[in-house]
């Protein structure tokens, strides 16, 4: 399984209070999203406000990616929202991302 990841903009989705971006998964694209809450607690967005999500983003873009690939490998394909404690479970070990 190949996990690239356009140049696309990330997109704030307020609803879910998520940042939406696309991963492709063998070219074909996958949905996948990190929430306002990891953002904060990861990656040092001050609140909730889009600017300061999409900024965190930009600032944590390599490690999201990193994480959001073994995340997608883990799924199978699937398309993935990560969450805080991912983060926190990817930096304590080297072992999965998910539990299964």
């Amino acid at each position: 399984m190949r996990v690239t990841f356009p140049d696309d903009d990330p997109v704030f989705d307020g609803a879910q209070m998520v940042v939406r971006f696309v991963a492709a998964v063998d070219d074909v694209p996958v949905s996948c999203a990190i929430t306002a809450e990891a953002l904060e607690d990861h990656f040092g967005a001050g609140s909730t406000l889009e600017a300061e999500l999409l900024r965190a983003y930009a600032r944590g873009r390599d490690r999201i990616r990193a994480v959001c690939t073994r995340a997608i490998e883990e799924s199978r394909g699937a398309a993935v929202v990560l969450r805080s404690g991912l983060f926190r479970i990817a930096s304590a070990s080297n072992g999965p991302v998910l539990n299964e």
